[in-house]
């Protein structure tokens, strides 16, 4: 389970989901998201699939937990720019990067982040989270709140059209930097309109 667990695990589970996520991710490389099923993570992690649906709902929640563990390395980003944008050029080639490394993993949550299973819900709700916290480390706390969700529908919006095809996810950080450009252009002349 991620960080905010549904229930506390004790040592033993917590080592029990540590070895199904590592195995989702192995498999996930070697044979793609649509072939992989909880069945065969399973199978790779040395458990029984009973088991496996203790912890893991459904195939997009798995997606979707890898897709949220991406964001939480060790380490962690820092931000050394001088200046919001800066930083905010920054904040847009680590999660570019993070998501180029994991073309199968992009590939597969795209699908899976818009499922209604509620542990997924919790993960979308998670992950926007971590994101919104990167912009506004960024942009500083008093970014403006409409410029926060813009940025949030740049990059999921990106994501998105990575995953149809528009363009290959080692091209998203370049994507990303000249719509971020265009966002922060707009802010600073004061062309952005206003609700």
């Amino acid at each position: 389970m991620s960080s905010s667990p549904r229930r506390t695990l004790n040592e033993r589970q917590a080592e029990t989901v540590e070895r199904l996520f590592a195995a989702a991710n192995e498999l996930l490389r070697e044979v793609g998201h649509e072939q992989m099923t909880i069945r065969t993570v399973a199978q790779r992690a040395g458990v029984s699939p009973a088991t496996a649906y203790t912890y893991i709902a459904s195939k997009d929640h798995l997606f979707a937990e890898l897709f949220w563990r991406l964001f939480q390395s060790p380490a962690d980003l820092e931000l050394t720019g001088s200046s919001p944008d800066a930083r905010l050029r920054e904040v847009t080639e680590y999660v570019a990067t993070m998501i180029a490394g994991a073309p199968e993993l992009a590939a597969a949550v795209n699908k899976s982040l818009l499922a209604s299973d509620p542990e997924v819900e919790r993960l979308r709700l998670e992950i926007g989270r971590q994101w919104m916290e990167y912009f506004q480390l960024a942009l500083g706390e008093d970014a403006d709140p409409e410029m926060l969700e813009t940025l949030g529908f740049a990059f999921s919006g990106a994501l998105l059209q990575a995953g149809m095809g528009l363009f290959a996810y080692s091209e998203l950080a370049t994507v990303l930097g000249r719509v971020v450009g265009v966002i922060m252009g707009e802010a600073k002349s004061g062309r952005r309109s206003r609700r």
